[in-house]
This record gives structure tokens, C-alpha cells and sequence, in this order.
């Protein structure tokens, strides 16, 4: 992708008090003069940072067409500060809040990947519920909301049970990493209490979600399930017949930033 911003350095933003507080970094690219489409806003997975693939070419396409785009590391994640094993759904939320607030763009279009897309269907509530931006889109990667108390949760062997118990965590290899996966008993039980697959989500805004039919970390039935949850909202759900979790293959990418320019269309239309 053209321009990619080589020289912009990450701003850093203290999010929490005391012993809480954490340096949140964020990149951020300003609109060209003139342009006035929503800001995007990148939200990461677990255990991923605003430098993969996906949130680079999403830079880059709003390089190309103008438009702003933030980008932020959750704390303990890329280069933000903060412990990874303090991380919750609710500290990750409150600082994806606070760097939206921060920069404090008219209209946001969310882009989330995998737990990234769980954070922008809280954050939608959020806005919803408080004077800040206008959620104008939400585009969703292989999202997996709830996914501690829907994915996780129901299928804990006997010794992650115990580990838990005893130790606050359990781990489990990691098909991307040489580091093993770190869930916490801190992010279960948060998660319990950020679960948005228990009613009705009103987003007020389009919605496209992409999702791999060879997904082994969120099955596709669970994109349907999200989808039972939308009902009042413009939503558009592609199945990719042989997409994996990840889905940043050349033509994976060329699907969502298809998907992004498209809500950005609807929402310049009905301005």
C-alpha cells in the first residue's frame, strides 16, 4: 500500500490512575484537508498489535483515500505499557474509550478483528451511551465476541480448571507464537460481565462481517449467532469458503478493505 506514514511516531496516552495507570500508544494519521469521511479505528485481537498485517493495509488504504485512521496496542500488547496478564475486556475497552476520546473525531467506522470485534460491539454500547463520536460502520474480522464465555469456557479440561483455581491462569499453545496463550481467571470473569450475545445488540450503524469457513479458533456458526443478535442493523455477512482466523491472504485483504470502503460509501451517502 502507498503511503504508509514511515516517519509517524506513536503518541502515548495514560489511561487509569495510581497503580492502574498505563501508557496506551497509538497511531494516529490525520485526514487530508477537506476530506470529512468517518475516522477507522483499528482494534486488534489477543495478543496482536496495531503493526500486523491487516492494521497496516488498513493505514494504507486510508492513506490512499484520505480519510484518518487510529491505531492503538491494548496494555501488554505491542508498544504499550502495562502487564498482558492484568488484561481484561474491560481495561482493554476503557483504553480503546479513552484514545477514541482523545482524538475526538465527528464519526468512527470500528474495523475489529477476532477479539477486536468483541471491543467494538462494547464500545458501540459505549458510545451509544455517552457524548463522544458517532458510530458510523462497524467492519468485523473473524469476530469473536464472548469468546471467553462461549469458546473457552464450555470446553476447560480438568487441569486448565484446576490451574485456574490455583495458579489465576492456564495456558495453552499457540498455533501463532512460540509463546503459549496466557488466559487469566481475571479476563473469564470479566468476560462474563462484557457479554454481548445475551440480548439484543443495537449498533445504529452497518455492519459487515467477514469470517473463514476454516476457522479453527471461531467457528462460523458463531458469525451466525452474531448475527441473530443484529436485528435492527444493516448487516452483511461473508462467508470466505477456505478463510482461516487470520485472514490476511492477499485475497482475504482485498475483501475487507473492499468491506470498509463500502461502509465509508453508505456513510458519505447519508450524510
Amino acid at each position: 500500500m502507498s503511503d504508509q506514514m514511515p516517519n509517524v511516531q506513536p503518541q502515548f496516552l495514560t489511561v487509569g490512575e495510581g497503580e492502574a495507570a498505563r501508557e496506551i500508544a497509538m497511531l494516529v494519521r490525520p485526514a487530508q484537508a477537506g476530506n470529512n469521511a468517518p475516522t477507522l479505528v483499528w482494534l486488534s485481537g489477543y495478543r496482536s498489535d496495531m503493526s500486523g498485517t491487516k492494521a497496516l493495509e488498513l493505514d494504507g488504504l486510508a492513506g490512499e483515500l484520505g480519510t484518518a485512521c487510529i491505531r492503538l496496542d491494548y496494555s501488554g500488547h505491542g508498544l504499550s505499557g502495562g502487564s498482558f496478564r492484568d488484561g481484561t475486556i474491560s481495561r482493554w475497552l476503557e483504553e480503546a474509550l479513552a484514545v477514541i476520546h482523545h482524538i475526538a473525531p465527528d464519526r468512527v467506522i470500528l474495523v475489529g478483528s477476532s477479539m477486536g470485534g468483541w471491543i467494538a460491539l462494547r464500545l458501540a454500547q459505549e458510545l451509544a451511551r455517552l457524548d463522544g463520536p458517532k458510530l458510523a460502520g462497524m467492519v468485523l474480522i473473524a469476530p469473536a465476541p464472548d469468546f471467553t464465555y462461549e469458546l473457552i469456557e464450555p470446553k476447560l479440561k480438568a487441569k486448565e480448571r484446576k490451574s485456574l483455581a490455583e495458579r489465576g491462569y492456564f495456558e495453552e499453545r499457540s498455533q501463532y507464537s512460540p509463546e503459549p496463550n496466557i488466559y487469566t481467571l481475571a479476563l473469564i470473569e470479566d468476560g462474563r460481565k462484557n457479554r454481548v450475545l445475551d440480548g439484543m445488540i443495537e449498533t445504529g450503524c452497518p455492519v459487515h462481517i467477514l469470517q473463514g469457513m476454516k476457522d479453527p479458533d471461531v467457528p462460523h456458526a458463531h458469525a451466525m449467532k452474531l448475527v441473530e443478535h443484529l436485528p435492527a442493523d444493516d448487516v452483511v455477512l461473508t462467508f470466505i469458503r477456505d478463510g482461516d482466523h487470520r485472514l490476511s491472504r492477499p485475497g482475504d485483504i482485498a475483501l475487507i478493505l473492499g468491506a470498509v470502503k463500502g461502509i465509508i460509501r453508505t456513510a458519505m451517502a447519508g450524510q
